[in-house]
């Protein structure tokens, strides 16, 4: 059995694919691969570790339809037709639950430095600008006691929910397509309608899947409703929040801050002007990037492709 792998993944996974006797050729120029040479690559294979962005669309499908299953090195699954992949009978898999607490981390600490300012007084260091004490200029806000917004309360959302109520005794409400009881029970989480999120929250905390539905959700008309003293993170995707809607938004205080580790596009440009705002902080999309959690989504990946091989049902497969 071959596999070809469109990108660098962590050599625990690498070695799970090959004690299970899969020949494994792998992607190793910088640069992502483009539509055409991921189609070429994958002519002569059985199945595919999908590693960034690639479009799984339909064309792709097609042109593969000889693939026995594509692994996702990600929990989203945006960039991917899985109803043709379903129509082809072409399993998908993704990597759910290894990097929750990771991607909550990383969602945590941009909430942690939007408070305080850190990126850009940290920058002005760098500048030479650090000057002489005074007490007011430039100061952050706290979090004790605010309220947390989370929208998509699933196991990312859940994690920096726990955290949140674990250092700063937050109120935490939400909205989902769905009402999670079992999150409600366990942290006291309130479900509340969109507007009420966006009405009563100090931070909202974006952990949902883009959709046709939560593409652009948070655009001008979301954050005029917000707080002007609200801090709005996304560890999502991009494409959830409109980011010159965004831009207005903080150029004209409509909200405090914001926390981004996903952008719209991404890279984002060197003069995004979000880079030189006083509360507002920047990550490449690092959100799962630790050596641990790189480590457990490469060997899920693994776990998805051997099974799908053997003929057997996948760990974790998307399945809409």
């Amino acid at each position: 059995m071959k596999v070809f792998i469109s990108g660098r993944i962590a050599k625990s996974g690498l070695t799970l694919l090959e004690e299970n006797n899969i020949e494994v050729t792998q992607w190793k120029e910088s640069r992502q691969i483009t539509a055409s040479e991921l189609i070429e690559a994958c002519k002569n294979v059985d199945g595919l570790v999908s590693v960034g962005p690639n479009k799984i669309n339909a064309d792709f499908l097609n042109a593969c339809k000889h693939l026995k299953v594509i692994a996702l090195h990600s929990v989203g699954y945006d960039n991917v037709d899985v109803a043709e992949a379903n129509k082809l009978n072409i399993p998908i898999g993704n990597t759910p639950g290894v990097l929750s607490g990771a991607t909550a981390d990383t969602a945590f600490l941009l909430m942690l430095a939007v408070s305080r300012k850190a990126f850009y007084l940290h920058k002005k260091i760098i500048k030479g600008q650090w000057q002489n004490y005074e007490p007011t200029p430039e100061l952050g806000i706290e979090l004790n006691g605010k309220t947390l917004g989370i929208f998509g309360l699933g196991n990312i959302g859940l994690e920096m929910a726990k955290k949140c109520i674990g250092a700063y005794k937050m109120k935490v409400i939400y909205n989902n397509r769905n009402q999670n009881p079992e999150a409600e029970k366990e942290i006291g989480a309130k479900y509340v309608s969109f507007e009420e999120l966006l009405a009563e929250s100090d931070v909202i905390s974006v952990h949902t899947a883009l959709t046709k539905e939560t593409k652009n959700k948070f655009d001008a008309t979301a954050f005029e409703k917000m707080k002007p003293q609200s801090i709005f993170i996304n560890t999502a995707r991009g494409g959830i929040h409109n980011e010159e809607d965004l831009i207005h938004a903080l150029e004209q205080k409509l909200i405090w801050g914001a926390g981004l580790d996903v952008t719209n596009p991404e890279p984002m440009s060197a003069d995004n002007p979000l880079l030189n705002m006083e509360s507002v902080a920047v990550l490449p999309h690092i959100g799962s990037a630790t050596e641990e959690t790189r480590s457990a989504m490469a060997n899920l990946v693994a776990k998805n492709i051997i099974a799908a091989l053997n003929g057997d049902a996948l760990p974790s497969r998307v399945t809409d």
